[in-house]
């Protein structure tokens, strides 16, 4: 196998991961070679593009030999046997550390022109290189990403010497390589083009991504006495928001809630992804299951929220419990809510709230999660509203089943596009 070049590699590589879009993972690649490839698997994910800036830390008297890595952020990995092993100084060490971090430094300032690291907090993470043949850097790639909070990480390369890919795999949750020749000389020979790529041509791959990308910044709201925090993201000319309740369990990490919020981006909506309780909340049941508090901290939020989208329309996507709090808060807020939907969830929590819910409200569940559609069915004989009760055929509580979670993106798209102000949707009402 050769490819053309690294956009020929990336997007042969990009076939080999839809299946991770439906993580909304973020993207990051290996300057400099690698973010040519990365740029053109962010593109195919629809996913974040940015670059992971790693610097070996090198034994002063035998540089190839390293003890460590460190990355953006303060994150650092070091390997105490190699430095008991040297015997080198703790100011030797200390010295190669400033010097490899203020290159680092420079590095990123170059190539990001000032723009923010992406927080990769819970995120799942890609790692992207343009091949692999010792594998020292990317397995330094793995362990900073991990220092920086990535809740998954998965490595993916063109091409890679079969005695890397093993060490990657214990390192990374996933590793995704197209060609790994058991005769492996260096990563070149496996390409047409193998021209440097400039500090210039990776600078201006991570603009045009970002360009393209709407930006997420996180917010924190005060409601109830309690601190929230959510994740905003507006795209530009957004004409909705929508606000996210998860479930039992679950945050604003969810996977699932994030794979749903990024086609809604792609569609030009606004999402809000919120936690409603705190850390410590979240572990007691009783907080959990008190849909009371949950829909007046969503109510409380949801007024902020028109203030900083400047009156955009909003609309509600709940799972599980949290679809039983965006029904309530939506019945107590009368017409001012667009449009709800909710995925596998708990509407009959919501009670006698849900005869006072005036948005128009699509439920989505499972066809083989038969405990939630029954209370499903139930709940919808007293809503009032205009509404609509989707069943995705062998669907399980998660959606967890090839193609089921992408249906359920497609129908909550629809469904916002098809019910906000002053705007009929491509899409006929309940089709796509």
């Amino acid at each position: 196998m050769q490819f053309i070049d690294r956009a020929d590699a990336g997007r042969r590589l990009a076939e080999k991961l839809p299946h991770l879009r439906s993580e909304s993972p973020v993207v990051l690649g290996l300057p400099r070679g690698g973010v040519p490839v990365a740029y053109q698997v962010a593109r195919a994910l629809h996913a974040p593009l940015d670059i992971v800036v790693v610097r070996k830390l090198g034994v002063p008297y035998h540089r190839e030999l390293g003890f460590g890595a460190i990355g953006e952020g303060g994150a650092k990995v070091v390997s105490d046997d190699i430095v008991r092993m040297t015997h080198v100084s703790r100011y030797d060490l200390e010295e190669v550390e400033r010097h490899e971090q203020a290159e680092l430094d420079r590095q990123a300032h170059r190539f990001r022109d000032g723009r923010p690291r992406t927080d990769l907090s819970g995120r799942t993470v890609i790692v992207v290189d343009d091949g692999v043949a010792t594998g020292a850097t990317a397995l330094a790639a793995c362990q900073v990403v991990r220092a920086q909070g990535a809740g998954r990480v998965v490595v993916a390369v063109p091409v890679a010497a079969p005695d890397a890919l093993a060490a990657l795999r214990v390192e990374a949750d996933a590793v995704v390589c197209l060609h790994s020749p058991e005769s492996f000389f260096a990563v070149g020979e496996w390409y047409r083009d193998f021209s440097q790529t400039g500090d210039e041509e990776v600078s201006a791959l991570l603009k045009r991504a970002a360009v393209r990308a709407p930006t997420t910044v996180a917010t924190h709201y005060e409601a109830g006495g309690v601190r929230l925090t959510g994740d905003l993201t507006l795209p530009d000319g957004a004409e909705a928001v929508v606000a996210f309740a998860h479930g039992t369990g679950s945050s604003r990490h969810s996977s699932r809630n994030r794979a749903v919020a990024s086609a809604l981006n792609e569609a030009g909506l606004g999402t809000l992804l919120l936690d409603l309780l705190t850390p410590d909340e979240e572990a007691d049941r009783g907080y959990v299951f008190d849909i009371g508090l949950l829909a007046r901290r969503l109510t409380d939020v949801t007024r902020r929220l028109r203030a900083e989208a400047e009156g955009l329309p909003i609309g509600y996507f709940g799972a599980s419990t949290g679809a039983a709090a965006a029904l309530s808060a939506a019945a107590d807020a009368g017409e001012g809510i667009a449009a709800v939907v909710s995925r596998g969830g708990r509407p009959d929590l919501a009670g006698p709230r849900l005869g006072h819910v005036r948005a128009p409200t699509l439920l989505i569940v499972g066809g083989a999660d038969r405990a939630v559609l029954d209370l499903n069915r139930r709940a919808q004989e007293e809503l009032r509203c205009p509404n609509l009760l989707h069943v995705i055929p062998g669907a399980t509580h998660l959606f967890e089943e090839p193609g089921a979670l992408d249906e359920v993106a497609r129908l909550a798209r629809d469904w916002f596009l098809g019910h906000l102000p002053h705007r009929s949707s491509p899409y006929p009402e309940g089709k796509g």
